[in-house]
């Protein structure tokens, strides 16, 4: 079995649109969350967006593309060539038989889907876009990215809700660990901040309806009342470790771990004991060949929805019960929840906070939940050597993915 490293990242988010942005923009525990400006929110009731700012797709994508693709994929695109560009991967060293793509979304083509009904409706079907389908469609960013990188290896759409992203990379660390591939393109991608992406979550009363962007994504917090909406993408360029070696690359991480499960238990609801969460970070520290005292951080799934918080607190404790300094963060407080992307943009966060030896804050927390009784990342505590940490994301109908990683040697 090969090792898989990571050597490339890209990221889309409402932190910013580079890694270095991001990542520099978390730890000093920025909130991204705003008040929604794409469009008006007020009959939605809901008042307030992690959205992604100042995105100019033609920094990295000529006019053609950036104007023909809806926004998801032009998100994972651009995510996509930073994390090629960080990676230095070219035709010159990576066969494109060996080179694959697979990348993970929750809903794909919103906005595209909005759009065209509307116009529908108003003008009739013949007014409807012939891009309506290659834009709506959600392998269209795994195809494209495969397009653009002359990827020749699989090319695979994931869809697990919200673990999406993390499923994703997931399963491409499987792809190249089995020996089907020497690297892949893998990540999540999201944007569903519009008119019939916010009211739908709301007719489920999923949403926090509280004003304050300060206070509306809490994870963790006894006063939390629904997640905020996030968007954008995040990308991991993953390689057998021998490739990696071979051609001089440098390592960033290294993915030792995959758990993914299934709660069989209700459409939305995760189960309230968390057993299919437990079962899934306990299959990810087995692969990694390492024992629950061995990490050192979690990325939690943290929606800041009280169902979410309190399930995956048990879950935690349940494994974790004899690791007396394993802190636990939801970097949602600052990002928003980003559905299919966010488990890619939290593996970008947690490969992060390993490589800069310092942890997110778990940022809005003023009364811990006494039913989630996790030891929290603070101002207090941030700052630390990380050598082993995991990425939980949950997902509507049950979806449960995490991963682990390792500092690189």
């Amino acid at each position: 079995m090969n090792r898989v490293v990571v050597t490339g990242m890209g990221a889309v988010t409402p932190l910013g649109n580079d890694v270095d942005s991001f990542l520099t923009n978390l730890l000093n525990s920025k909130v991204g969350i705003n008040k929604i400006t794409k469009f008006d929110a007020e009959a939605t009731g809901i008042s307030v967006a992690g959205e992604v700012k100042d995105f100019d797709a033609m920094k990295r994508l000529d006019r053609k593309t950036a104007k023909r693709n809806d926004l998801f994929v032009n998100y994972a695109l651009y995510s996509a060539h930073e994390a090629m560009e960080m990676a230095g991967l070219n035709e010159d060293n990576i066969k494109p038989e060996e080179l694959g793509v697979i990348y993970g979304s929750g809903i794909g083509g919103l906005t595209t889907i909005q759009e065209q009904v509307i116009k529908m409706h108003d003008k009739g079907p013949k007014r409807v876009s012939p891009l309506f389908v290659p834009n709506s469609i959600v392998n269209m960013a795994a195809g494209d990215i495969s397009i653009a990188f002359k990827a020749r290896n699989t090319s695979q759409a994931i869809v697990t809700a919200c673990s999406s992203g993390t499923n994703a990379i997931g399963n491409a660390f499987e792809y190249i660990k089995e020996g089907k591939a020497e690297a892949m393109i893998a990540g999540g991608t999201e944007a569903s901040v519009n008119e019939i992406g916010i009211s739908g979550f709301a007719a489920i009363t999923a949403l926090s309806k509280t004003e304050d962007p300060m206070k509306a994504s809490i994870p963790f917090d006894k006063d939390r009342n629904g997640f905020v909406m996030g968007e954008g993408s995040g990308t991991l360029v993953l390689e057998s470790y021998d490739h990696a070696k071979a051609r001089g690359a440098k390592i960033l991480a290294e993915i030792v771990g995959y758990g993914t499960t299934s709660d069989a238990y209700h459409m939305t609801a995760p189960d309230p004991e968390g057993t299919g969460a437990k079962r899934a970070m306990q299959m990810a520290i087995d692969e990694a060949e390492i024992d629950a005292t061995d990490v050192d951080y979690i990325n939690a799934h943290g929606t800041s929805t009280h169902a979410n918080d309190s399930a995956e607190s048990k879950a935690i404790n349940a494994v974790f019960s004899k690791n007396d300094h394993v802190k636990v963060s939801s970097t949602k407080g600052m990002t928003g929840h980003a559905l299919g992307a966010a488990g890619a943009i939290e593996a970008v966060a947690t490969i992060g906070a390993i490589q800069r030896n310092q942890m997110p804050v778990n940022v809005g927390v003023v009364n811990q939940d006494e039913e989630c009784d996790v030891d929290l990342v603070d101002d207090t505590n941030k700052k630390t050597t990380v050598n082993y940490a995991i990425s939980n994301s949950f997902g509507f109908g049950g979806h449960n993915a995490v991963i682990a990683f390792k500092g690189c040697d």
